[in-house]
Order: structure tokens, then C-alpha cells, then sequence
């Protein structure tokens, strides 16, 4: 799906026109670039992480020619996705045949470390001497 198709996407599923659909993913992606090129990460629950990484400099080899080249250190833009995007896309969450793929607020799979309690330990009776 590109950009073009994602509008129309957009359009049909918020019942609208296609300049407010257009006007809406590209303010979207404004943001996220935006946020990221300063150094924030920008969290869609559900989905993922936007983040800005830095790369270390390094030397590398030119293939051709064989002679070291310094490489400078840089940003990338990088994607993390969240929990329940894996889960979906890997197919261990079924998809909702309506309504939104991922659910705001809820993780893929429940997690029990959340909800343990913590019991006392039972103790061995002190011995006799």
C-alpha cells in the first residue's frame, strides 16, 4: 500500500473527502518526522516505536578498490513494533473481521507477572539438638 492508496483507505473508512484524508496522513507523517529528527521517539500504542538511533563512526572497506574509508557517524530513523503488531502480523492474534486492527490500551497477550501476588513462603520447623 502506498501513500496514494492509504488516502483512499482513509476515505472511505472516516466517510470523508479525499483532501481532509490527504490533509490528515500528511500532518501525520510532518509529526513523526518532526519529533524524531529532534531526537524524541514518537509511541503508537499498539503499533510501535518511531525513534532516531545513532551510528557510531567506523572504517569500512571500499569493494572495489579494497582501501579502508572512514565513515562518519550519523542518525537513522528506525522502527520498533509493539507487542501486539508482532502478534497479529505473526498471526498469533486473529485480525477483527470490524473495527480497528489494534486495540488502544491492550497488550497481544496477557501478561501474568502484572497479576502474581507474592505468597510467604511456608518454613521448614526449626530442628531440635
Amino acid at each position: 500500500m502506498n501513500k496514494a492508496e492509504l488516502i483512499d483507505e482513509l476515505t472511505a473508512k472516516l466517510d470523508t473527502d479525499r483532501k481532509t484524508a490527504t490533509q490528515a496522513v500528511e500532518q501525520l507523517v510532518d509529526s513523526i518526522v518532526r519529533a524524531v529528527n529532534k531526537g524524541e521517539s514518537v509511541t503508537i500504542t499498539g503499533f510501535g516505536v518511531f525513534e532516531k538511533r545513532r551510528r557510531a563512526p567506523r572504517v569500512a572497506r571500499n569493494p572495489r578498490t579494497g582501501e579502508t574509508v572512514k565513515v562518519r557517524a550519523t542518525s537513522v530513523p528506525a522502527f520498533r513494533p509493539g507487542a501486539q503488531f508482532k502478534a497479529v502480523v505473526s498471526g498469533k492474534q486473529k485480525l477483527a473481521a470490524s473495527g480497528p486492527a489494534v486495540k488502544r490500551g491492550s497488550g497481544a497477550t496477557s501478561t501474568t507477572a502484572a497479576k502474581k501476588t507474592t505468597a510467604a513462603k511456608k518454613s521448614t520447623p526449626a530442628k531440635k539438638t
